[in-house]
């Protein structure tokens, strides 16, 4: 009787010992989320739902474009006054570095006024600031459950000719996978208008890549 108790006590205990062998080789696993200064990454990552839009040359853009490379979005059109102009700037002085850190990173403007910016007018605007960046746009049918989908919001302001775009500032990460990664939130800083910081920027998408490398 006391033999066979030992032996269930035995057996009781190699099991409790595998099962936390498991535990614990299934968080020594686990990759640690890394310190990000203007950014985060979404817990499930998920693919983008599918989508068919164009960009500056008249080409189809749609979800087989994201596959093996990194795509770094925002939102925006070419009237606008400071936001996007400012962005352009700043991402194609930070693209050489960006591109340092991932060769198959790919810039894309997504363009909130279908209307006005037809494919000539994308592909003046864009090739003002890089040539290398994508611009993409559809009609709003397309365009909102899309923009929609990475995270994006934007609302036409005016009934003139001459209204304006209020459109989110952020950039969404997408990776090699499709899949919506993370997202770069602007900062406010005294007497600027909110802002994604360069150095801030290149710094986090160093470690984003990392991660997503394991």
């Amino acid at each position: 009787m006391t033999m066979r108790l030992s032996m269930k006590k035995l057996l009781l205990l190699a099991m409790v010992m595998c099962g936390l062998g498991a535990w614990f080789a299934t968080q020594a696993s686990k990759q640690t989320i890394p310190n990000l200064s203007t950014s985060y990454i979404f817990d499930n990552p998920r693919g983008l739902a599918p989508f068919a839009l164009r960009d500056q040359y008249g080409n189809k853009f749609d979800n087989q474009d994201l596959q093996d490379k990194w795509s770094l979005f925002f939102i925006g059109f070419t009237s606008c006054p400071d936001i996007c102009p400012t962005t352009l700037n700043k991402l194609s002085a930070a693209y050489p570095q960006l591109q340092q850190i991932a060769p198959n990173l790919q810039v894309v403007f997504v363009s909130a006024d279908p209307k006005r910016d037809t494919q000539a007018k994308m592909l003046d605007y864009i090739n003002f600031f890089n040539k290398d960046f994508k611009a993409i746009t559809a009609d709003h049918a397309q365009l909102f459950p899309f923009s929609r989908d990475l995270g994006f919001t934007y609302a036409m302001v005016g009934d003139d000719a001459n209204y304006q775009v209020d459109h989110s500032a952020s950039y969404v990460l997408v990776s090699p996978q499709g899949e919506k990664f993370a997202v770069f939130k602007t900062q406010q800083q005294p007497g600027k208008a909110p802002q994604i910081i360069n150095a801030q920027l290149i710094s986090d998408f160093e470690r984003i890549v990392r991660f997503q490398q394991g």
